[in-house]
């Protein structure tokens, strides 16, 4: 075997090596979700699930369908968040990039500066200024909350994309007849799809994985989303492991189906948005 194989096949190895080590997990997660409760505490553990079950569904799908509840408060509060972070970020970006537009760099600064403010910091602040407005434990109150941080990250993300188009599209359309908004819409956007793909699939995680502001924000389980429903199986006493797993696992899921299925977006705008700034 010549060193360039022996090279390949190591790499191959250590990128399974690693892939298994970042799965186990995920693995365990669902391993555990299947797992009856006489077995859980089983020392030492079982790798494979033993008696395996699917109770823990059942209980909290069908008999019991308060889950099913908190899962459609986390779709409403992140494709909220999704759309609304799309309708300001991109108007924002493309200014940002393309018009002659005064102290880009200092609104660049606080864009950035906003992006690095942990949600922790920003949770008190916004609960006493939404009690005053009556945003407080509604969905529009949540949305507006997490676009703090999907907001900037948006922006951030389209900005490049902008900066990569050639100078002339605009005045080349303009030519053809279109005004500034038609060109804008009809040859600017579909160019910029790859980085609108991926902006739409991470501010839709900002919104479905979001905890800080929920807790803090929230008070009715009307609005609340999965994330604070997962706390339901942690009590005093113990915590339902294959309960909390199983939910875990479904709350898991719209990930999953949102990078497999937009994974040539996802990639490939994130390379393509890093190669101009």
């Amino acid at each position: 075997m010549t060193n360039a194989k022996w090279k390949s096949t190591g790499a191959t190895f250590i990128g399974i090596l690693i892939m298994i080590v970042f799965l186990f997990p995920v693995y365990w997660m669902v391993k555990t979700s299947v797992t009856p409760v006489t077995e859980l505490y089983h020392n030492p553990p079982h790798l494979w699930p033993v008696g395996a079950t699917l109770e823990s569904y059942i209980n909290n799908f069908v008999r019991n369908q308060d889950m099913i509840g908190y899962i459609g408060n986390s779709l409403i509060i992140a494709t909220g968040t999704m759309v609304m972070s799309l309708l300001l970020s991109i108007p924002a970006a493309y200014a940002l990039a393309r018009l002659p537009v005064k102290g880009k760099a200092l609104m660049m600064i606080s864009v950035l500066s906003i992006q690095m403010l942990p949600g922790i910091m920003m949770a008190m602040p916004l609960y006493i200024m939404f009690s005053k407005v009556h945003l407080n434990d509604n969905f529009a109150g949540l949305i507006f909350a997490d676009l703090i941080h999907s907001l900037p990250f948006a922006i951030i993300t389209l900005r490049p994309f902008f900066l990569a188009l050639p100078s002339g599209l605009e005045e080349a359309a303009m030519i053809d007849g279109c005004n500034k908004f038609t060109s804008f819409t009809k040859i600017i956007l579909p160019l910029v799809k790859p980085g609108l793909m991926t902006v739409a699939a991470f501010c839709f995680l900002f919104g479905w994985g979001d905890f800080i502001f929920a807790l803090t924000l929230t008070s009715s389980n009307t609005v609340r989303p999965l994330t604070l429903g997962l706390y339901r199986f942690i009590g005093q006493y113990g915590t339902e492991w294959n309960n909390l797993m199983a939910v875990a696992t479904l709350a898991a899921l719209p990930i999953i189906v949102i990078f497999v299925s937009m994974q040539k977006y996802v990639v490939g705008g994130i390379t393509a948005g890093s190669m101009k700034d």
